[in-house]
């Protein structure tokens, strides 16, 4: 009796290929929607994961500002000064940076020029792939030497192995490249590390990018507990060193790694929970669709119902007959949903389009919910064929 109950239940399915189809497609958009979902959160996540991957939860980041006030009076050179007057902040180290015109032979493009200082690149923890890193001396005597990030070898240069100490053209001034840094994967703000070029700050800043570049401070406090601290001596010191009124507002502003990060997460967690709470209404929605289709069902097949009834079937042979109909309808859209929506990840990841990763949470999630969707409200109907009369089913036209 079991296998005849299946067999009549998928014999009805494909009898309506088109209304099983209409039936199933809400429950397919809803599951692939999970998915993306899902992989849009987690990619959200790893971005933000990969974007301060370099910073530790100690550090705090000096910027400019520029807009509210005439201008900000933030200089490389107040990385020393931070380090002079603040005990809380054993290291800082600033950064010049700015778009500019670079070529080599033939090739040219627009990059991001970094002047830094030479214990950038321990701050940052970025290391060295090729060649040599920019040294104090460097720095102090003004050289003009280039460490160059990973894009910036694939865009310029066709011989990949000839290129330390080949000389490369920024803003019209001669540089020599003295090493290549291993790909990150980072960035700086809209910035990616490894597209960028790497100067002494001294150089970057009296031949290439001028006085007008942004600046950025790097500084790691003492400990985590004393960040609140560190951040109130910075602050003082150097609206001591800018000549700032009491009357006068910050010329810069500063944001410690922890609250960026936590800033950053939250806004990838709220945009996946209202995708995901889009997902459940599509979902509900397709839920509504299958209860209607299972009603209009019952209706058809009224006098079915009945014969059933009259030559013996049970009651919970009927409800099963129609809700094992409503099961199946959700659980093969969440499988094809399942299958669309890993593809379409798997599309736009290639793509580059935005930042996805696949998750299993996401397929496990939908199908689940796609199967609830189909015992919920699928049950209503099913129940109600198991309750007609046989008497008032064979009499109905």
């Amino acid at each position: 009796m079991k296998l005849e109950i299946i067999k009549m239940s998928f014999e009805s399915l494909l009898a309506n290929k088109t209304r099983t189809f209409l039936s199933m497609l809400g429950i397919i958009i809803g599951v692939s929607t999970v998915i993306a979902v899902f992989a849009i959160g987690q990619g959200a996540q790893k971005a933000v994961d990969e974007q301060f991957q370099g910073l530790s939860a100690d550090s705090i980041i000096v910027m400019s500002v520029k807009g509210k006030i005439e201008s900000s009076k933030l200089k490389t050179t107040d990385s020393k000064v931070i380090i002079e007057n603040c005990p809380h902040i054993p290291k800082a180290t600033a950064v010049i940076q700015g778009g500019m015109a670079v070529s080599f032979e033939a090739e040219s493009g627009s990059f991001n020029i970094m002047g830094i200082e030479s214990n950038y690149f321990e701050m940052s923890s970025i290391d060295i792939g090729e060649g040599r890193l920019i040294t104090n001396e460097d720095v102090e005597g003004n050289e003009r030497v280039a460490v160059l990030g990973s894009e910036i070898v694939e865009t310029l240069f066709f011989e990949k192995d000839k290129i330390i100490g080949q000389t490369i053209k920024i803003n019209g001034k001669m540089i020599e490249v003295i090493g290549i840094v291993e790909e990150t994967g980072r960035s700086m703000g809209k910035n990616s590390l490894d597209d960028a070029i790497y100067l002494p700050n001294t150089t970057a800043e009296k031949s290439i990018l001028g006085s007008n570049a942004s600046v950025m401070i790097f500084t790691v406090a003492d400990g985590v507990e004393n960040i609140e601290i560190a951040s109130e001596e910075l602050v003082l010191a150097l609206r001591e060193e800018h000549g700032l009124k009491d009357s006068q507002e910050d010329d810069f502003k500063i944001m410690d790694a922890g609250a960026m990060v936590g800033a950053a997460q939250d806004s990838a967690e709220l945009m996946t929970f209202l995708l995901t709470s889009v997902a459940a209404i599509v979902l509900l929605v397709s839920g509504i669709g299958i209860m209607n289709v299972m009603f209009v069902t019952v209706a058809e097949r009224t006098k079915e119902i009945g014969i059933s009834k009259a030559i013996g079937g049970k009651q919970g042979d009927i409800l099963g007959q129609f809700l094992l109909e409503s099961v199946t309808l959700s659980m093969v859209g969440g499988l094809l949903g399942i299958i669309i929506g890993s593809l379409a990840i798997s599309i736009l990841s290639r793509l580059d389009v935005m930042a996805l990763a696949f998750s299993w949470t996401g397929p496990i999630i939908g199908f689940c919910f796609s199967v609830v969707v189909g015992v919920f409200f699928g049950f209503y109907p099913a129940l109600k064929a198991s309750r007609l009369d046989p008497v008032d089913a064979l009499r109905s036209e």
